[in-house]
């Protein structure tokens, strides 16, 4: 097919309202390294399939590499007519000329040597740090091996922490609960305690776990009255669910989260428990960072005595924290016995209360 004309046209009445003698399409993806770059690539990966190649044949592997052959050659092709192609970014070891093994370019390579870099929820983003290299190693191993992807795709990965801390400059980790990893790094701890707004943590009460969905019930009834919200955190799915179906059977307003609910519908849950379309969130462990609702003024942890990570001392502590943004904070544990984790969560944030409203009354500042 040949292009006689361009000309912009009404879509409604067909009429032509301009011709143009050009246009500019832009692809929905930018890549933009060099043709000679691009050609140099297609060689070592030439070569890197034909080692593949041989040893899928040696071991008995002939699917695996038809597979493997099919694909990259198919990648090849598009590489050398278009410059790119699909799935591009598992080439980049061979585009951008690194060792096998280097550590891959990432945004932290940009920051200038004085940089400052802040970490924040620090105690769940090394975790999530140290782990983000394994996960990509498991998954693309499979391809692998599977003949989907060359060896050279692991070099297309997230850095290992070890190589992350090799980049970091000057770093802040910013943590309601600090992990030991912080503590033994950092030389110097600010604590940031006192809210301009006044607003202290909140009042914490034990009660048994024996009898915790009748009195959760009459809790809810109080707070309801009054215009408040209530977070409710369990440890289950199934518990999750079968509180929410009693709680909305007893005339409570109830919703849940929990992993199985996207991201966008989380969003959604949460603004219409401000907005008081519902009540009472019923969670299991996504009720902890980052939540801020000025509305709830009562967290229940139910079975708080259950050790575990959704029961450690920084689970209960950030959980506990989601009732620190109503003056009325409270939160309340149901267990039939004191943990450890109970006992060090409960004496922080006592800790911390009790600095709060020193701090406001040297300064008269009403919460």
């Amino acid at each position: 097919d040949v292009i006689e004309s361009l000309q912009f046209f009404d879509p409604l009445t067909g009429r032509i309202r301009q011709k143009i003698p050009r246009f500019t399409v832009y692809p929905s993806s930018h890549y933009v390294t060099p043709r000679d770059t691009v050609l140099k690539a297609i060689e070592t990966i030439k070569a890197e399939l034909r080692i593949r190649l041989d040893e899928f044949v040696k071991d008995g592997k002939l699917v695996e590499a038809q597979r493997l052959e099919q694909r990259t050659r198919f990648d090849l092709e598009m590489l050398n007519e278009l410059g790119f192609c699909k799935g591009i970014e598992n080439y980049s070891r061979h585009l951008s000329g690194a060792m096998p093994g280097e550590a891959p370019p990432t945004l932290v390579d940009y920051l200038p040597n004085d940089a400052l870099m802040f970490l924040d929820e620090s105690h769940v983003l090394i975790g999530q740090l140290n782990a983000m290299y394994n996960g990509d190693k498991s998954r693309k191993h499979t391809l692998v091996e599977f003949g989907f992807r060359l060896p050279s795709a692991m070099d297309n990965r997230p850095l290992k922490f070890t190589e992350f801390e090799t980049k970091i400059r000057q770093t802040i980790f910013v943590s309601a609960t600090p992990a030991d990893y912080e503590n033994t790094h950092t030389g110097q701890v600010v604590e940031q305690v006192a809210r301009p707004t006044g607003l202290v943590d909140p009042e914490i009460e034990v009660l048994p776990a024996s009898s915790q969905v009748d009195d959760l019930l009459s809790q809810i009834h109080e707070r309801v009255k009054v215009g408040e919200r209530v977070l409710v955190t369990v440890l289950t799915k199934r518990m999750a669910e079968q509180l929410t179906d009693y709680l909305s059977d007893n005339g409570v307003k109830v919703r849940y989260v929990h992993s199985d609910i996207d991201t966008v519908e989380r969003v959604e849950i949460l603004r219409d428990l401000r907005l008081g379309v519902f009540d009472v969130l019923v969670g299991i462990n996504l009720l902890r960072e980052g939540l801020d609702i000025p509305e709830v003024s009562l967290v229940a942890i139910l079975d708080a005595d259950k050790e575990g990570f959704l029961r450690s001392e920084r689970s209960l502590i950030q959980t506990i924290g989601r009732a620190a943004r109503n003056v009325r904070g409270k939160a309340i544990l149901y267990a039939d016995r004191i943990t450890d984790s109970m006992k060090r969560a409960m004496g922080e944030t006592e800790r911390r209360r009790t600095k709060q409203i020193a701090f406001n009354k040297a300064n008269g500042i009403e919460p």
